[in-house]
């Protein structure tokens, strides 16, 4: 694994959270961190069909922008009864053409299992994988899960996307309940930032 050594980091991602997430996790070892839009970047289209490609398309892209090492990831919800659906393209079942509306894709999620007459417990996982790419096109890859499993109905407004109706094995709270600190501490992200900063900051 290689050490990360560098002093800039760029993340390549326009959102505000999950830049401030990495910049709070990467202070300790000298890491400043940059987001995609102090960058200037667009956001490239993602053409895969895996969580891996589509995060290597954005760190390549980022990297040969700026020629900065770059961080990106790609994450989502699979669910067993749809064939891990809606997977890769969990954020396209929330385009409503006028931005995103997650309340109509968890919806548009219980209706598909209600359609397919899947059995209870209806059993997914929130996926995260990472992508560490350097300047001279190596990478590093990480990945996180968080098992769990839907629930009817949503139940929560902390978090975002379809926390409100993912409920995490071993808890009885869904996502969507859960104070912050408590879901950043165990999500698919937090697993696979924690495999990274041990791999090559630590």
């Amino acid at each position: 694994m290689r050490r990360f050594d560098g002093r800039r980091l760029l993340v390549a991602t326009h959102n505000a959270g999950k830049l401030a997430e990495m910049q709070a996790l990467l202070a300790p070892f000298g890491v400043t961190v940059i987001g995609a839009a102090e960058a200037g970047l667009s956001e490239p289209a993602e053409t895969e069909q895996t969580f891996l490609g589509n995060a290597r398309i954005k760190a390549r892209a980022a990297v040969a922008a700026t020629g900065l090492p770059a961080l990106s990831d790609d994450s989502g919800i699979c669910i067993d009864a749809l064939d891990g659906a809606p997977g890769v393209h969990t954020a396209d079942w929330a385009e409503t053409g006028h931005g995103r509306d997650f309340a109509m894709a968890m919806e548009r999620t219980w209706r598909a299992l209600e359609d397919a007459g899947a059995p209870e417990p209806r059993q997914a996982q929130f996926r995260c994988t990472l992508v560490l790419m350097w300047p001279d096109g190596h990478d590093a890859v990480f990945e996180g899960t968080l098992p769990g499993r839907v629930v009817w109905p949503p139940r929560g407004a902390e978090g975002h996307g379809y926390d409100p109706i993912f409920m995490p094995e071993g808890h009885d709270v869904t996502l969507g309940e859960m104070q912050p600190a408590l879901k950043n501490s165990l999500s698919h992200r937090a697993r696979a930032v924690a495999k990274m900063i041990e791999g090559c900051f630590a």
